[in-house]
């Protein structure tokens, strides 16, 4: 049976946690998750890992938050005019929204503070600064 290569049609079925054990994704049988080796369909060193296993191995594998969704920045966190924001509009704290920059891209961000005059939203992805670990098993070979 050869091993997983670059170029690689892959099945893989994982748990995902962090340190403190809370799972934060999971892929199985019923819901696998399949992607192409060498296309950046996941983190580099999670595709790292992969390469070389057989169908049906199983490993653990940790992924560094650098090497994951990044460290958490103060520079995503954005303190904005209330003004901003629609007045009917109800804002919340936690609530998703997405913003288009003038360089034409656009993110989303998370309320994490509202006050009368300000809104402050926090661009970081949820899980930066958190190391991952996966309980991940090579299903299938595509």
């Amino acid at each position: 049976m050869k091993p997983a290569e670059l170029g690689n049609k892959i099945e893989i079925h994982y748990i995902g946690t962090l340190d403190d054990g809370r799972i934060f994704d999971t892929r199985d049988a019923d819901s696998p998750l399949n992607i192409t080796l060498g296309q950046h369909e996941i983190f580099a060193a999670l595709e790292d890992e992969i390469i070389g296993m057989k169908v049906g191995q199983v490993k653990n594998i940790l992924i560094q938050a650098e090497e994951a969704f990044g460290l958490r920045s103060d520079e995503n966190i954005i303190k904005l005019d209330r003004t901003v924001f629609p007045a009917e509009k109800p804002i919340e704290l936690g609530q998703k929204i997405s913003v288009d920059f003038s360089d034409g891209s656009s993110r989303v961000l998370r309320i994490i503070q509202v006050n009368d005059k300000h809104v402050t939203v926090d661009g970081n992805h949820a899980l930066a600064g958190h190391d991952l670990t996966f309980a991940l098993k090579l299903a299938a070979i595509l």
